[in-house]
This record gives C-alpha cells, sequence and structure tokens, in this order.
C-alpha cells in the first residue's frame, strides 16, 4: 500500500494480527531484506515494512533526508494504520531512523532493536567516524552520481563485499533485485543524501541523548561487524540495553545469519512482553 506524508509517498507491506512491529531498513537494501523476520512475527504480530523515503518503491522527495523527518514519515504510516503504538527494529540506516523515532516518540514506541550500525552523534561517534571504511558518509553529489549512474551494481558489490563476513551469503539474486531497484531514477541521488544527512542527525542525536530511552532495547552486531560497540553506543543513549552479538556474521545479519536473526528478535520481544 501507498502512505501519503506532509512531501511524498511512502511505500509499506503490512501483514499478519496482533501487537505491532515496524522493520525498518536500511542501505543496500529496501523493506525486502525483511522478508524471513515478517514471515515469522506475522504468525503472532501486525508487521509493518516501509521503504524509507528515497529508496524502493517510495518516492523522492528533494530534501527531509535527516532522520529525525524520516522517523515522522514512519509516524504517518503507522497512523495510518491506526496503530498506536509499536516495537521498532532497525538495520544500518533503519538503525539511525529507529532510534530518532524512539527519541522522537518515546510513549509510542514499546520496545526498540537496533542492528549493526553507529547512531551519529551518540558516543563513540567521533571514533568510530574515523574508521576509513566508513568514506561513504561524505560520498555524494553530482560528480558523485556521475560516476554511479549505470554502475550501482559495482558501487553496491563494494558495501556487499566488504561489510559482509562472508560475502557469498549475498547471493547474485540478491544482488541483482537490489541493484535493479538502485538504478531506478533518482535512487542513487537519495541514497546519497541518506548519508549526507548524517552530520544533522548527529545535532539531532547530541540533544536526544540527554533523555535517555527507557523502553528495553536490543543492541545486536555482527561478530565480523559492529559486534559489541552497538551496545556500546547505545548505553549511552538508554537506560535498559540487552547487548547481542551474532557470531559469523559481518554486516548483513538477514542475509548472512537469519535464523539466528529472527531467533533473537522474537526471543526479545516474547521476554519482554
Amino acid at each position: 500500500m501507498k502512505v501519503a506524508t506532509a512531501d511524498g509517498v511512502i511505500h509499506v507491506r503490512v501483514g499478519g494480527a496482533g501487537p505491532a512491529v515496524l522493520l525498518i531498513h536500511g542501505f543496500g537494501d529496501t523493506g525486502d531484506m525483511w522478508a524471513p523476520l515478517a514471515a515469522a512475527l506475522a504468525v503472532d504480530h501486525t508487521v509493518v515494512v516501509p521503504d524509507l523515503r528515497g529508496m524502493g518503491l517510495s518516492s523522492r522527495p528533494a530534501g527531509g533526508y535527516d532522520k529525525r523527518t524520516q522517523a515522522a514519515d514512519m509516524r504517518a504510516v503507522l497512523e495510518k494504520l491506526r496503530i498506536d503504538h509499536a516495537d521498532v527494529v532497525g538495520h544500518d540506516i533503519g538503525t539511525m531512523v529507529a532510534y530518532a523515532y524512539a527519541a522522537r516518540y518515546p510513549d509510542k514506541t514499546d520496545r526498540l532493536i537496533v542492528m549493526d550500525a553507529p547512531v551519529p552523534g551518540i558516543p563513540p561517534w567521533e571514533q568510530i567516524v574515523r574508521s576509513p571504511l566508513l568514506w561513504h558518509f561524505s560520498f555524494g553529489g553530482p560528480d558523485a552520481e556521475r560516476l554511479v549512474a549505470g554502475r550501482e551494481r559495482i558501487y553496491l558489490d563494494r558495501f556487499w563485499n566488504e561489510f559482509a563476513g562472508t560475502p557469498s551469503k549475498i547471493d547474485e539474486e540478491t544482488r541483482r533485485h537490489y541493484a535493479k531497484l538502485y538504478a531506478l531514477p533518482g535512487a542513487m541521488h537519495a541514497a546519497f543524501a541518506q548519508f549526507l544527512s548524517i552530520p544533522k542527525d548527529a545535532e539531532d542525536n547530541l540533544k536526544s541523548m540527554a533523555t535517555k530511552l527507557t523502553m528495553p532495547v536490543l543492541a545486536v552486531g555482527g561478530a565480523k561487524s559492529f559486534g559489541a560497540n552497538e551496545a556500546i553506543v547505545m548505553r549511552n543513549a538508554a537506560t535498559n540495553v540487552t547487548e547481542l552479538v551474532v557470531p559469523d556474521a559481518g554486516h548483513w545479519l538477514m542475509e548472512e545469519q537469519p535464523a539466528a536473526t529472527v531467533a533473537a528478535v522474537k526471543s526479545f520481544l516474547k521476554r519482554n512482553q
């Protein structure tokens, strides 16, 4: 279905029945990444799976790629569905949006699960962003778009190969699927905007961090990627954090270790009912 926001349209998948769970994807994916988890949760949850603005099948507004604004997109989706409160799960950029959502709407967020990504501004942010692997946080603009145009698959392969624990687990079918979506008109411009908005996100989150989140938080890292750092970050922003490191996984948790990731999410949601 499509949900209109103040300046665009969000594509969203909805299924199941029961307490609501919002699943927010990141870069290199769309909401399609959540298929195994959505299927598992839909047995006893209402599962809401949007594409972020500018990504997948959502519209591509000129601006609004800061994560606080995108949190408002997520709120608009839930309100359209007449869902008052929900558990919120994010991966990669989706982690950044999920934190922004929980910080902006704490009384609407029952539990928060964040996966394998830093949160701009939240310590040890200044050390994290010095990693040479994160050069793409500052990559964008007209010339960058020209470089990538028609070569979206090459650009995306860099993320799948360098951030995976086992690159072959992001199979050829998956790579072709997402490369096609990111080759749509304006898609890479919007994707770059997600990263170029990070300095604004850091400013917003430093303000949000002054009031720590109190809902249960599960901080998940891949053992071959962000690992225990996910929990280190979240303990600076929340008071009730559970740490989980998924063995034999890099950044792409749903692709590399889907069974373990699904089991972890289900267990946390059940344990904290």
